[in-house]
């Protein structure tokens, strides 16, 4: 092959894209172990603590800069994996667990957690495996409600859950639907 022939500079324009695509998927793949981490730390502290890590002590936790948490947090909210503070960028949910007050309140294991539904409030006691309380208020009225969940189960349901939006619409809008 003659040096400087359209040949050469194909090859050379291929191996470039080889080695820049394969710098590429390892960064894509540090991101991926880096959210993992992330994800793992974020729902170990709410389902420890009830309450969700900022960006800072995730950061501290995992020794990582606030930077790359952060980075890390927004991947993990555009999979469906939490959802953001508008302006902070902090957590304000970890599906089912709310990181703010709402009218879930769910008791566990001498715990609280907020939850950001009643679909979620039930939730949070499968996910931690354990029996619940859930203090709660009707969507409609504001009648206040209580659940217990024992193995896994409402003891002695009444009423209905409703939900005003099918489930396939809820991300359209996460935080009002």
């Amino acid at each position: 092959m003659e040096p400087g022939s359209g040949r050469e500079l194909d090859e050379l324009k291929e191996t470039f894209e080889i080695r820049k695509n394969s710098h590429i998927k390892t960064m894509e793949n540090n991101s991926d172990e880096l959210d993992k981490k992330v994800r793992f730390r974020v729902y170990d502290t709410v389902m420890k603590s009830g309450k969700t890590p900022t960006v800072a002590e995730t950061a501290a936790a995992l020794a990582q800069t606030e930077d790359e948490i952060r980075a890390s947090f927004n991947r993990l909210a555009d999979a469906h994996m939490l959802v953001l503070q508008r302006g902070s960028g902090e957590i304000l949910m970890a599906n089912p667990f709310s990181a703010v007050i709402t009218p879930f309140l769910v008791t566990a294991d001498g715990k609280t957690f907020y939850a950001n539904c009643i679909w979620d409030a039930m939730g949070v006691p499968a996910m931690l495996g354990q029996d619940a309380v859930i203090d709660a208020s009707c969507g409609c009225c504001g009648t206040a409600m209580s659940l217990e969940i024992k193995n896994g189960a409402i003891v002695n349901p009444k009423g209905i859950a409703h939900f005003a939006i099918p489930a396939r619409r809820w991300w359209d809008d996460i935080v009002y639907n």
